[in-house]
């Protein structure tokens, strides 16, 4: 495919801190504790001054909301959102479900995104319009199209353990086929590529999330908030399924539920 520039600054980006991640990986780095009790290494500040170097070398006019080194112009018509290491937790505790998390939001609208996990072995990314791609072969999303033949898998749940949510979603995991963890990165690249049907999480932010909704969006999918709202700066939760069970589970989620006609 023909790389647009800002989907090759992107990827130059990520390679960049690809290389860095590589090199700092179990290698018993400090961990800071920042002020909202998540941890923070040598890794996660240094891979977003590489990645926040290029884009903005390269789009000076662009804004940027980054992770660690804080945000410009996020106001901006277009913003670049950076989580350099997205899965700090596992990369402090040396297994590989860690990437790095680059999006582009246009006027609001996710357009691109690049999700790298350097370690795992894994590069995902789309552009719209452009399809979805995993390690340079394009992917799609599945096309079961019933909760009882249906893979799900879910990721920090503990908002949704606390609400009134939780016992509707206790019935949807009996419901479904299987029910994994896959969590962060992985369970994303496995929905865009046909793998898995349907993702649930909560306590996110719009940062561990942008790069991910390009990129199902692009395979086929819907990536929504768990009430059905489209991702914005503000989501905190995110219901991402293959498109055709999208309604089945928000119907199982929220009492009252109406698709659109």
């Amino acid at each position: 495919m023909n790389l647009s520039p800002e989907l090759r600054a992107a990827l130059d980006a990520a390679e960049q801190a690809a290389g860095i991640a590589r090199s700092l990986f179990q290698h018993n780095i400090e961990v800071r504790i920042k002020a909202d009790k998540s941890p923070v290494t040598e890794a996660d500040v240094r891979c977003e001054i590489a990645i926040r170097e290029i884009l903005e070398a390269r789009f000076p006019s662009y804004g940027f909301f980054g992770e660690e080194t804080g945000s410009r112009d996020e106001t901006a018509e277009s913003l670049w959102l950076v989580d350099p290491i997205d899965g700090t937790k596992a990369f402090v505790r040396e297994y590989p479900m860690f990437s790095t998390q680059i999006a582009l939001m246009r006027r609001g609208e996710i357009v691109l995104g690049v999700s790298s996990a350097p370690v795992y072995g894994e590069l995902s990314f789309a552009e719209r319009g452009c399809g979805a791609y995993l390690n340079g072969k394009p992917v799609s999303v599945s096309q079961v199209a019933t909760l009882e033949s249906a893979a799900l898998s879910s990721g920090n749940l503990k908002t949704l353990a606390t609400g009134g949510q939780w016992a509707r979603y206790g019935a949807l995991v009996a419901q479904v086929n299987r029910i994994r963890g896959y969590g962060d990165f992985l369970h994303y690249h496995l929905l865009a590529s046909g793998r898995i049907d349907a993702v649930i999480e909560t306590d996110v932010n719009i940062l561990d999330i942008a790069a991910c909704a390009a990129i199902v969006s692009e395979a086929g999918g819907r990536f929504t908030d768990l009430g059905g709202a489209p991702i914005t700066l503000q989501s905190t939760s995110v219901l991402a399924t293959n498109g055709h069970l999208h309604a089945a589970v928000l119907a199982a989620l929220n009492p009252g539920f109406c698709p659109a006609m």
